[in-house]
């Protein structure tokens, strides 16, 4: 007796086959520093890959082979646009033709520290209207545990189109590191976790013909929590040496010092370090989604909560290491000539989201500080009242600053040329740790 396939087996065996052949249609909603890298990926892997952005800019700059995203050279990304492999709309209808959707859009904090979900939610009220059978859906945007189910799940599920049996859903958390040489999309491990086993399965799948490693877990939530797992590990450490600095600071202990010796140490520690403060898209962000969610279900976080405080201060912090380093050498912090080097969040990118760099300005010009800067990556930020702070050349400004504060260790700075030149130098990141100046006051 021949047993015929169930509606569902079709659709997984059919799905299942495109993506082993690498003809499925891959759709990637959001073409930022998550999507664009995401997409290039499964372009180089000889799918044909669409991307989906409302901006029409990335859009445009994309079908000319221009790069906005730094870790994706233009020439790379050229070559696959012209093969065919890789175009970019800001039409939602090209979901109709498509096989796989990835959801990788942003998911910012409001300034009550409550998750802004109306990306994902506008997403998803897109991808609804043209979301057909056979099709899998992922959603790497970083959020709550619960998300997937209680969010993306009622949008998307409809009576003739049910979870695990006419199309796929999972999570798979973002992992992307900018700036990062030698930890790309292509080899940072892939953590995937589907609403029914099925899911997981053809997540799982999909995953492995573009990158290196996949690890399955058993459900959605296990999958937006391992992300903020991930995250909130790193605040809270971040949190506990940005207290330990305050602490040798006061005592006159180098935490620098400090550091390196007990990192020493082959078992049981792991070296993190103090800085200016808390910058960038996760990690500032992230764990208030944890914090958020466990106020739903009436759970205090508290590590989250005082290790946001601590990191918070960290601007205040070195604000006020510019005064007494300023008040040491005769001068009031008021009227002074301060700049900075560096207001990216982190070392040699051009992004600024969360930098710590504007609490600084801003937290500088509210004592009537005069404030100018040096990036290569920036040439211009917004700052108090949308006013715009444009960066100088540091050849002659820093010989003219009463201080100059060293925010971001951006590789290509001269730190020589710059402790030679300068008056007094704050180092709130340890970059000129092999130089012995009096005129060097650090974190």
């Amino acid at each position: 007796m021949l047993l015929t396939k169930t509606e569902p087996e079709v659709w997984v065996e059919s799905l299942s086959e495109k993506i082993r052949a690498r003809s499925a249609r891959v759709g990637i909603v959001g073409l930022g520093y998550v999507g664009l890298p995401l997409a290039v990926e499964f372009a180089k892997a000889g799918f044909t890959v669409t991307g989906i952005d409302l901006q029409q800019s990335k859009v445009d700059g994309i079908n000319l082979g221009r790069s906005h995203v730094a870790d994706i050279r233009s020439e790379e990304l050229a070559e696959l646009v012209e093969s065919g492999k890789l175009t970019a709309t800001s039409d939602f209808s090209a979901i109709a033709h498509l096989d796989t959707i990835n959801i990788c859009v942003p998911t910012p904090l409001r300034k009550t520290k409550d998750p802004d979900m109306s990306y994902i939610v506008s997403a998803c009220n897109q991808i609804s209207q043209h979301l057909h059978p056979g099709t899998l859906v992922i959603l790497e945007s970083t959020t709550y545990p619960g998300t997937t189910d209680e969010l993306v799940l009622p949008a998307l599920q409809k009576p003739n189109l049910r979870v695990g049996e006419e199309f796929f859903l999972c999570f798979s958390p973002e992992r992307v590191d900018p700036g990062n040489a030698q930890y790309r999309t292509r080899n940072i491990p892939k953590v995937v976790g589907g609403v029914t086993p099925e899911c997981t399965r053809l997540g799982a799948l999909f995953y492995s013909q573009a990158l290196e490693t996949v690890v399955s877990v058993s459900s959605t939530q296990v999958a937006e929590m391992v992300k903020l797992l991930e995250n909130t590990f790193r605040m809270i450490n971040i949190g506990l040496v940005n207290e330990m600095a305050v602490m040798c600071d006061r005592m006159k202990i180098n935490i620098w010092e400090v550091i390196d010796a007990a990192a020493t140490k082959p078992f049981g520690f792991m070296p993190f370090y103090p800085g200016p403060g808390l910058g960038g898209h996760c990690i500032p962000v992230d764990p208030f989604y944890l914090s958020w969610k466990t106020r739903q279900a009436g759970i205090e976080a508290r590590f989250i909560e005082l290790a946001g405080y601590i990191n918070g201060q960290m601007p205040h912090f070195v604000v006020d290491k510019i005064q007494n380093a300023l008040n040491d050498h005769g001068k009031p912090l008021r009227n002074s000539h301060v700049h900075l080097m560096g207001v990216a969040y982190k070392k040699d990118i051009d992004d600024v989201r969360e930098s710590p760099a504007l609490d600084i300005i801003h937290l500088l010009r509210c004592r009537g500080t005069r404030v100018t800067y040096t990036d290569p990556f920036v040439p211009s930020v917004r700052i108090d009242d949308g006013e715009r702070l444009f960066a100088a050349d540091d050849h002659g400004i820093v010989a003219e600053a009463d201080c100059v504060v060293i925010v971001t260790d951006h590789s290509g700075f001269n730190y020589a040329k710059l402790i030679e030149t300068s008056r007094l130098v704050l180092d709130t990141r340890n970059a000129v740790k092999s130089f012995s100046s009096p005129k060097i006051v650090r974190l």
